[in-house]
């Protein structure tokens, strides 16, 4: 067991999941915090049977993962003050074994304030959705601009700015990140593995859904930290503009002034797939499989948008969005 860390899972419904979440955290720690957004289906009986600190949060307050991972941490320090490096996890992710030793070994030795590993899927092969939800976490090794939701963290750090925004609904890490670099912090992504997550994403709604939240979470990255990272968030916001509104309007617009000769614009989009695939692929995956994750990040541009759009017209109407959640969404 090491005894200076901690861990915090936060679920909703996750079912034999989160059985297979907490038991690879008692491997490693005794202090162990799982906090409930909800759960109708025993999750809190069964966190509490495996010997979990439990933090049921008040359903007449929005549930985000930003304010489960916070109330999870003050829970931790509460009833283990010795702690001094958290773990967060999610309740759909089961941690690998040696990482907990492999990371608090890092923060301990040198002076990052994020440490986070490879994340990958556990059934990359069930559907096209779970294969691009592995791309995307096999993200660079070396340091970083942010991490997900997985992550070992300085606790004085964290606490030190304030902890995750309670209100965000999405994005809560990298927006965490940025402050925590303002304050000189460093973040690392470590070549080692992580966690294994279980997405069970089997609709294209599902797949809709999420990228619609990272749509939302961009633009509000955007909104509140403009220009962090020569401006990354933005152009992330103008992209959704020009792919899923600008050019499709310019070839509606045009198609009957030059008889149809506008239509060529469409080429660009398989144009920019091909681009992606060809000038940034994820080296661990084939050709075919970059194709598809190209492919994806071009089509993705619409659900983005309309979650920029709804970003925007929460701020026009002074009213906060609610969690857009894709788990449980059917086709």
């Amino acid at each position: 067991m090491i005894p200076r860390v901690g861990v915090v899972a936060i679920g909703r419904n996750e079912g034999e999941r989160l059985r297979v979440c907490l038991e690879s955290a008692r491997r490693d720690v005794h202090a162990l915090v799982y906090v409930d957004s909800g759960s109708t289906d025993g999750s809190v009986e069964l966190a509490s049977t495996l010997g979990a600190a439990i933090v049921e949060l008040d359903p007449n307050v929005p549930f985000t993962a930003a304010r489960a991972r916070n109330a999870g941490l003050e829970r931790l320090l509460a009833t283990w003050p010795e702690v001094e490096l958290v773990q967060f996890v999610d309740g759909d992710c089961e941690i690998e074994a040696g990482w907990i030793e492999a990371a608090a070994g890092r923060l301990e030795a040198e002076d990052w304030v994020v440490v986070c590993g490879r994340r990958r899927e556990r059934h990359p092969e069930a559907s096209v959705y779970n294969l691009l939800c592995d791309m995307e976490w096999d993200t660079p090794v070396g340091p970083a601009q942010a991490c997900g939701g997985d992550a070992m963290m300085r606790i004085a750090a964290f606490r030190a700015v304030g902890g995750y925004a309670d209100d965000l609904i999405a994005g809560e890490e990298p927006e965490l990140c940025v402050r925590l670099a303002a304050r000189g912090g460093r973040i690392l992504r470590l070549d080692a593995p992580m966690t294994i997550h279980d997405a069970q994403m089997f609709a294209f709604s599902q797949w809709w859904t999420r990228a619609k939240r990272a749509g939302h979470a961009v633009a509000e990255a955007a909104a509140r930290h403009p220009g962090f990272a020569n401006g990354a968030s933005e152009r992330e916001v103008r992209s959704a503009w020009v792919w899923a509104a600008v050019l499709p309007a310019a070839i509606l617009l045009l198609a009957v002034p030059t008889h149809g000769g506008a239509l060529v614009l469409a080429l660009a989009w398989p144009l920019q797939i091909l681009r992606i695939a060809w000038r940034r692929p994820r080296p661990n995956f084939p050709f075919r499989d970059n194709l598809l994750y190209a492919a994806a990040c071009v089509v993705g541009k619409g659900p983005h948008l309309a979650g920029i759009l709804r970003f925007r017209l929460g701020q026009w109407t002074g009213r906060r969005s609610r969690l857009i959640e894709y788990k449980g969404v059917s086709s």
